[in-house]
């Protein structure tokens, strides 16, 4: 199919793209990787009478590093993320994550922004936002605004960007010592999204018990979830396999997948609990230096 008629707009700088934000709201749609858009636009299930294309605006695909924060512009590819050595350094999660999104060519055009914007609820990128304690950069014309991951995703591809806004950058916190990390997920086909996925991170203290848990689902609910009953039950243990499996437990009783073609809701539940548990065991091992 071909996509419907729209008016194309090629800002070369921020302001330019907000001006244009500003003026068409929700008629205006904006491009950055294309590789959720392009797809919706053939299909007519998006219908905008102004195409946004971000991909000339240089400022957009900037990284910066302070002392306590790495700020990585909404443009940079997906790619250009899992290649580089300083995300590695800063967030090893992120470049773990990447290597199950998609294909190759499709991480060479794919956007760090433009997986967060889209907010699939199976898509990894928004799950590791989640798990990150990621901060998301919105900007208008009127100004600016910072929101915590946890509060930007809203529902199925759904967010709190208002229609004049956009995602200018994500800000990724230092990665805390003595912290192991794994991503677990079930799919058709390598490169497909996830039937449902398990982030968790885990800090242990000086003392060898987990003092920070985060524990994230994706492709179980419409948007990724944090099950915070399940980070609870794992603090001040030692990482023992009676505390994995009660928070896997409260993981299957947290979630709420979806029931479709692909797979049952009980499958999914089951599936979470499962993920759960090897995703604490990968982790309590990468933060022992065990595992990669």
């Amino acid at each position: 199919m071909k996509p419907p008629r729209f008016d194309y707009h090629d800002p070369t700088t921020v302001e330019e793209v907000l001006d244009l934000l500003s003026e068409y709201g929700d008629d205006a749609k904006v491009l950055a990787g294309g590789q959720s858009l392009m797809p919706m636009l053939n299909f007519r299930l998006a219908r905008p009478a102004h195409l946004v294309d971000i991909n000339r605006v240089p400022a957009l695909s900037a990284a910066t590093a302070s002392a306590d924060t790495l700020t990585v512009g909404a443009m940079t590819r997906q790619r250009a993320l899992e290649r580089s050595a300083q995300v590695h350094d800063w967030c090893p999660l992120l470049r773990r994550a990447l290597a199950l999104v998609g294909h190759p060519p499709i991480r060479n055009r794919g956007t760090l922004g433009g997986s967060l914007a889209h907010a699939d609820p199976a898509a990894e990128l928004p799950a590791v936002a989640l798990a990150l304690d990621a901060r998301l950069v919105l900007r208008r014309s009127s100004g600016r605004r910072v929101v915590p991951a946890k509060d930007f995703f809203v529902g199925q591809l759904a967010t709190v960007t208002r229609p004049d806004e956009l995602l200018v950058a994500v800000e990724l916190p230092a990665w805390p010592r003595r912290t192991g990390y794994a991503i677990q997920e079930v799919a058709m086909r390598r490169g497909d999204f996830a039937l449902g996925g398990l982030i968790a991170v885990l800090s242990f203290g000086v003392d060898g018990r987990i003092e920070a848990a985060w524990i994230v689902g994706f492709g179980l609910a419409d948007r990724p979830i944090r099950i915070d009953a399940a980070e609870a039950v794992l603090l001040g243990t030692e990482a023992a396999d009676e505390a994995f499996a009660e928070a896997a437990r409260l993981v299957s009783r947290a979630v709420d997948p979806p029931n479709d073609i692909h797979a049952s809701a009980d499958y999914r539940r089951r599936l979470a609990g499962v993920l759960t548990r090897r995703a604490l065991v990968e982790a309590a091992a990468s933060a022992r230096g065990l595992a990669a």
